[in-house]
């Protein structure tokens, strides 16, 4: 309001100005007022509208009680939060910069219908996702960093399955995470993100890391996953944008109808893990660096990657620390469940551009380097 009235007082300021002219802009400017008296708050408090006063959608951990000093548990903090964003039916859960302890729990949405709702997990601003292929890099505590006190049990982040479910014990959330940066433990015991009982998600501008910098990362054998997609169900419907996953077991678990582009998947065990699924999946640009398996295929699925860009330790570039990041295959597909075309692009450290690309079966996986014929199933 005080804006408006500013704005007003610029507009009539001068004396010269035209009678008609301030009639005008003055029912222009009431216009303004009352059409649009909503206004942007803060998260949690009221505001204006025409019809009355609604409640944000927008939630700020700090008004719940959370603390972003790098030592608070604020994981009840966290389920006060989602619980007042799940009860307005859906909305933004908001984390101001900070590295906040805890783990966000997502809790069930379920029956009666309807009950499908989307949920949004935001930090402040994007990420800065530091990964490489040689050299060593501290992880700053820039921007918004969430991160379990504990070493082992469930994901940093995770959604809830359903006991009155839709369907398939699912919860009834779209899931929607944004500038975040999610840290585990070197050699990780817990997963980064695990949205398996979801229905849907868009995760955008998300780094999901275990701490260190990928190549100092220690060979992970805990058998988690930074990020798991929502599983097979009638809903499914994963987005990936602008995602770097490092120093897990598996980067991401790939479950069907995912669609990603500007993913990074760098020291994992397996950076990309393709799973069952009934309907196909489609990566645009996959950056797959320092894995010991690029792609691996532990169930039937159809999938697509436009461009797989990938790099691999060079002659002197691992250490008895990190030999295990040296590739062993860009496609490990032993049973030959994978249904895929890729078109890759391979880099070696301290050599440049070379034709390498190794195979463990991928029988029915066409793959092709960029401005070549296809490779066939050679």
């Amino acid at each position: 309001m005080k804006q408006a009235m500013k704005r007003v007082k610029s507009v009539l300021g001068g004396k010269k100005g035209d009678a008609m002219r301030k009639t005008m802009v003055l029912i222009t400017i009431c216009g303004w007022i009352v059409a649009g008296g909503a206004v942007q708050v803060d998260g949690g408090e009221k505001m204006n509208s025409g019809a009355g006063t609604v409640e944000s959608r927008v939630c700020n951990v700090l008004k719940y009680g959370a603390v972003g000093d790098d030592k608070t548990d604020n994981t009840d903090a966290f389920s006060a939060c989602l619980a007042a964003v799940i009860e307005a039916g859906g909305g933004r859960m908001y984390l101001p910069a900070g590295v906040y302890r805890g783990r966000i729990v997502i809790p069930a949405v379920s029956k009666p219908i309807p009950s499908w709702i989307t949920v949004e997990i935001t930090g402040e601003w994007e990420p800065t996702p530091v990964f490489g292929t040689i050299g060593s890099f501290p992880l700053l505590n820039n921007g918004t960093i969430v991160k379990s006190l504990s070493k082992s049990g469930p994901a940093v982040i995770s959604a809830n399955s359903s006991p009155n479910s839709l369907y398939g014990g699912f919860s009834g959330v779209n899931v929607s995470i944004k500038n975040l940066d999610v840290r585990t433990y070197d050699n990780p015991n817990i997963g980064g993100i695990d949205l398996q009982y979801a229905l849907q998600c868009k995760l955008e501008s998300v780094f999901v890391n275990t701490g260190v910098y990928n190549v100092q990362a220690s060979k992970p054998t805990h058998g988690t996953s930074g990020l798991t997609t929502p599983a097979c169900n009638n809903g499914a419907l994963t987005i990936l944008r602008n995602v770097v996953v490092t120093g897990y077991h598996t980067g991401i678990l790939v479950n069907e109808h995912t669609d990603g582009d500007n993913i990074v998947v760098a020291s994992n065990i397996n950076g990309l893990e393709f799973v069952f699924a009934h309907h196909a999946s489609r990566f645009g640009r996959v950056g797959t660096y320092r894995n010991t398996h690029h792609i691996t295929v532990s169930g039937r699925h159809g999938f697509s990657i436009e461009q797989m860009n990938t790099e691999q330790p060079g002659p002197g570039q691992t250490d008895a620390r990190n030999a295990w990041q040296a590739l062993a295959s860009d496609i490990n597909d032993p049973q030959n469940l994978g249904i895929a075309d890729i078109n890759y692009w391979v880099v070696e450290g301290n050599v440049g551009a070379v034709e390498k690309f190794a195979r463990n079966g991928g029988a029915s996986i066409r793959a092709r380097r960029i401005g070549s014929a296809p490779a066939g199933n050679k």
